[in-house]
């Protein structure tokens, strides 16, 4: 396959925040999340440190792991507060992500602190999400023996978790989908360090006021999210895409009176029900352009290249190299077909800008990169909509649920759970997911009718097959479930016609 990444290395690890850029749960797409193995690489990436999530064992230390329970991210069972540290000892955090990463073991806290940074005297950043108040003190104590000043935050959807932070003098984080004017006044008047929203999560009202504290944002992984939060500029981000993420600090800097798109114009690519073929449910074939613009004050050699991922595919058109002149906007053809049987990792358009900045002054560039992402759209009516859940192999059955709107709620009920009980409904709207039995609710956005792009939306259910045996099965409608890495794109939710 050809190879953008050849040749000098890209400005993006070399431009310094703010904003600062900490990898959540470390670098998730590359080693398994929240552990040492994870935050090490984020640091060796450039990135300005890391988020991570904590827990207590049933013998009261902080582990770093983000469920409640072992079974996700680990080769155990059951909840973590039954198990004490010598019981953890033996269990691998690592080797459910690869065989690089066998018995990887789940980190301390003390053991995450401990951490050197890049360079030498200047220590990772840390975001310590935190669910649990009683966790407060134990982590506060361990913050204050440490031989030097870090820079941390301890970060939660729930405020009490901010108050006895900030009771015990640790900077605090309040966390939320969006801001909004009853927090703005309680992060004001509780005196609390910062607050972070999900991605776009500024874009309301309230968000555009002023606000006494550091501006956040968590999993901020989108091209255009990514250069709105560096435009703005926010204080830090989190993310899972470590290399977009630099790269997007670093233009940026290099480009600051651009008030352009994301230099990398990317199609959707729609997946229309009921085509299935030999590539399976999530394919297609799509001609398409891909959109490349030069962000910058002088002439750039641009070449693009596409990166197959999550399926088979068929490509013609790319790789191609162009000239393009200040402020100059080009397109490229690109004709694909295939996929996958369910939705995973999309093909990624890699963009590198080269340059020189004078005769004989060395060559620069910036590599960029954004998702081709596959995804399916629904548009919300006044009734019912029956919607056939993918076949996540050729073998299975037919399965559907049925999605309404009921005033400013969206609901969803399983239909045909093609033989599987035990269910749990599931829905997505933006980064918001609830859950529910045979059925689940959800709140539309206030703005929903005026996104004329629509909400990301994701709908689906799992159980267990009647013959009694523990595995839960997940059946989906699009993308996007479970919400997290490799699970392909959320689908595109739109307002009626008006």
């Amino acid at each position: 396959m050809f190879k953008i990444q050849e040749g000098i290395g890209s400005l993006g690890e070399r431009v310094p925040g703010p904003p600062w850029i900490l990898g959540h749960r470390g670098v998730p797409r590359l080693a398994p999340e929240n552990t040492l193995s994870s935050l090490v690489l984020a640091v060796d990436m450039g990135l300005d440190g890391f988020e991570y999530d904590l827990h207590a064992c049933a013998s009261g230390e902080a582990v770093l792991i983000h469920d409640e329970t072992l079974d996700r991210t680990t080769d155990a069972e059951g909840p973590v507060s039954d198990l004490t540290l010598p019981e953890l000892a033996g269990i691998d955090a690592g080797g459910w992500f690869s065989r690089r990463f066998r018995g990887e073991p789940l980190p301390l806290l003390a053991e995450a602190l401990d951490l050197s940074g890049r360079e030498p005297g200047s220590p990772p950043r840390h975001m310590i999400e935190l669910k649990d108040p009683e966790l407060v003190p134990a982590v506060a104590d361990l913050i204050e023996s440490l031989p030097r000043p870090l820079a941390v935050h301890v970060a939660s959807f729930h405020r009490r978790v901010c108050l006895e932070a900030r009771s015990r003098g640790l900077p605090s984080m309040l966390l939320a989908l969006a801001a909004s004017e009853d927090d703005r006044c309680f992060v004001r008047d509780e005196r609390i360090t910062a607050y972070g929203t999900a991605p776009g999560g500024w874009r309301t009202v309230p968000g555009g006021t002023d606000w006494d504290c550091e501006r956040w944002s968590w999993a901020v992984d989108e091209p255009e999210d990514l250069l709105e939060a560096c435009r703005r500029p926010l204080f830090g981000f989190n993310t899972n895409e470590p290399r977009r993420a630099l790269a997007t600090r670093a233009l940026v800097a290099l480009a600051p009176e651009d008030t352009g798109p994301f230099p990398l114009e990317v199609p959707v690519l729609e997946v229309a029900p009921g085509t299935a073929g030999q590539n399976g449910e999530w394919a297609g074939r799509w001609d398409t352009k891909v959109g490349v613009r030069n962000p910058f004050g002088f002439d750039v050699r641009a070449t693009v290249a596409v990166e197959l991922r999550g399926g088979a595919f068929e490509m013609e058109g790319l790789p191609s190299s162009l000239r393009l002149a200040p402020g100059e906007r080009d397109e490229l053809g690109l004709r694909l077909a295939g996929g996958s049987w369910s939705p995973r990792e999309d093909p990624l358009v890699h963009l590198a800008l080269e340059w020189r900045r004078g005769p004989g002054r060395p060559r620069e560039r910036l590599l960029l990169d954004a998702p081709l992402a596959r995804v399916r759209t629904l548009r919300l009516t006044d009734h019912a909509a029956r919607l056939a859940m993918l076949a996540e192999s050729p073998a299975d059955p037919p399965a559907s649920m049925t999605l309404w709107r009921r005033g400013s709620e969206l609901l969803a009920r399983v239909e045909n759970a093609a033989g599987l009980e035990d269910l749990r409904a599931r829905i997505r709207l933006d980064a918001e997911v609830r859950t529910g039995g045979r059925g689940v609710r959800i709140r539309l956005p206030d703005d929903f009718s005026a996104r004329p792009g629509g909400v990301p939306f994701a709908v689906g259910f799992e159980g267990r097959e009647r013959d009694g045996r523990q595995e839960r099965w997940l059946r989906r409608w699009c993308g996007g479930l479970p919400y997290g890495l490799f699970a392909g794109a959320p689908g595109r939710l739109l307002p009626a016609r008006a």
